[in-house]
């Protein structure tokens, strides 16, 4: 930005006014910035927000604090009760930052012609906090998914039979609250049209949907997540394409793989098989001692899985804060909802 200088306005009111909104828009950003660094853990949020409240602090010219009208400012101290709706601090972020930019084209009308630095310079940070305004909500949806996540103890991993659906409901219905959509052998448009619905009927229940592998499927139907085998797509590059409100889930096999999902930045993993499974067929079972190994070497949430059904359960009973991952065991039961509140009670 080229540098202009600054002419006094023409009269003392517009720097006052000029002068309010500069605290004003300042104010409103400290709001924003601590929200992200205290309530989020978001630096590169608080930090980009930092920027904006230094950019304007450089151009708060003595010209404008001179002119501060404060004890004979006539609206001083006036409130609203919109003020004491604001019950989360989701409410509190989005009211400050419709304050900053609502001061910030205040300031940019005002300013055009005796200060254009400042101008632009409110235009262009007004814009950017609209962007970073979507993101903070974006990292709360992710905020709110891991704590679905964190609180799960079962995954229903999906095959398809005729049905689907209403044994997905009816898992639903008795208490699960992940969702892995895992299908092999439909076509593409198939695919995607179970997804959907799939997907649709895990908000209802306020659950989690999870696609497996395919991360062009997850983003179409707007899944929560994806679900990575070792051979599948590094975790890094798919939270690029997914971003960060998405979740990760990677299968493990060993410690080594583990070790691999913290460092990569998975959400969860899934440690198995613990047992001969049907879908996983190829794969040896690590066994009960593997897994609690696993469990101990991880502070990630981790799902036991691999053949696991109601008549090897009790080999896993002595498993503190055990989570289960399961597919045949419930989706070829004939009663798809006892069978679920069946594996909840042994875990809870």
């Amino acid at each position: 930005m080229k540098s202009i200088p600054v002419t006094p306005p023409p009269n003392n009111r517009i720097a006052q006014l000029i002068d309010a909104n500069l605290d004003r828009a300042r104010e409103g950003l400290r709001v924003m910035e601590d929200w992200c660094r205290f309530g989020l853990k978001r630096n590169d949020f608080s930090i980009k927000i930092k920027d904006f409240r230094q950019q304007l602090g450089l151009h708060h010219h003595n010209i404008y604090r001179k002119a501060r009208l404060t004890s004979e400012d006539p609206a001083m101290g006036v409130s609203h009760p919109a003020q004491k709706r604001r019950s989360t601090p989701e409410d509190i972020f989005i009211a400050n930052s419709s304050r900053v930019q609502e001061a910030l084209r205040v300031i940019e009308e005002f300013t055009r012609t005796t200060d254009p630095n400042l101008s632009e310079l409110a235009s262009n940070l007004r814009y950017e906090t609209y962007a970073i305004e979507i993101k903070v909500l974006n990292a709360k949806e992710g905020i709110d998914k891991r704590k679905i996540l964190q609180d799960c103890s079962i995954c229903l991993v999906t095959t398809n039979m005729e049905g689907l659906k209403e044994i997905v409901c009816n898992a639903l219905e008795a208490g699960v609250k992940i969702i892995q959509y895992r299908e092999k052998f439909l076509n593409d448009n198939e695919k995607l049209s179970q997804a959907k619905d799939l997907a649709n009927l895990c908000k209802k229940y306020n659950s989690l949907f999870i696609v497996n592998d395919r991360i062009d499927i997850a983003l179409a139907v707007d899944a929560d997540g994806i679900h990575l085998g070792q051979t599948d797509l590094p975790p890094k590059m798919a939270r690029r394409l997914l971003g960060y409100e998405k979740i990760i889930g990677r299968s493990t096999h060993c410690l080594e793989d583990i070790r691999n999902a913290e460092k990569e930045g998975c959400d969860y993993i899934g440690i198995g098989p613990i047992f001969p499974s049907i879908t996983k067929k190829k794969l040896n079972p690590i066994g009960i001692d593997n897994l609690r190994k696993g469990l101990n070497k991880t502070l990630l949430p981790a799902f036991a899985i691999g053949g696991i059904n109601s008549s090897n359960i009790n080999q896993l009973s002595q498993i503190n804060n055990l989570r289960i991952a399961v597919s045949d065991a419930i989706m070829n039961s004939t009663d798809p909802f006892s069978k679920t509140e069946e594996f909840l009670k042994f875990l809870t």
